[in-house]
């Protein structure tokens, strides 16, 4: 008989916005990961730390976990497409990515990202001009969590971040959780960015 799933309360992590973590929680080097509105596949490139690879591990249609839903606007029995990867240096997993696309998402400029296969969303998402993105929310998972695919679990505690991209008025939630592969931390990250200025609380619109 096979194991019975998680319950949503088990799948689903604390969820906090990022104002709510104090600075003996959360260290300075790794807000600047985790607050950096840039894509997070431009700066992995940019570390110069190994071949960056996109490795799909799930696709498929299910109801969104209570916290996505909210964020989405969708209703509470909606499906939506859910999408797992891991993105790697070297064949070696740093960051596991869950991304939910509500189906009224999925049509015109955006009917492609059900064909993604091994390729980075985020690559794509930022070449959208009037892109906006949500300010972060933040949750420190356990390695076992339910929330992470069983390739990637591990014994120590991992940092999670999740945001909403708005295009064109077509929501979808990324969230990305740093895995012990995951070792610069204590990398800079330059002051500006091209995309500073695109995140919004605006298009979030929701009650926390």
């Amino acid at each position: 008989m096979p194991a019975p799933l998680p319950a949503d309360s088990d799948r689903d992590p604390r969820w906090r916005p990022e104002p709510q973590f104090t600075t003996a929680e959360l260290s300075a080097p790794c807000r600047q990961w985790l607050l950096d509105d840039s894509s997070l596949t431009g700066r992995l490139v940019a570390l110069h730390a190994g071949t960056f690879s996109v490795r799909r591990l799930y696709q498929g249609w299910e109801v969104p976990l209570p916290s996505e839903q909210r964020l989405l606007q969708v209703p509470a029995r909606q499906r939506a497409l859910v999408r797992e990867v891991v993105l790697q240096l070297d064949a070696q997993p740093v960051v596991f990515a869950r991304s939910v696309f509500p189906i009224s998402s999925l049509s015109g400029e955006l009917s492609h990202l059900r064909r993604l296969q091994n390729r980075s969303l985020g690559a794509i998402l930022f070449r959208f001009p009037g892109m906006q993105r949500s300010p972060f929310e933040l949750a420190q998972l356990s390695g076992s969590s339910a929330y992470l695919a069983p390739w990637v679990s591990q014994e120590a505690p991992a940092w999670a971040r999740r945001s909403c991209f708005n295009i064109s008025g077509k929501r979808l939630l990324v969230s990305e959780v740093f895995l012990q592969g995951f070792t610069p931390w204590d990398s800079s990250l330059p002051v500006h960015r091209s995309q500073r200025g695109t995140v919004s609380a605006a298009i979030l619109g929701i009650k926390q």
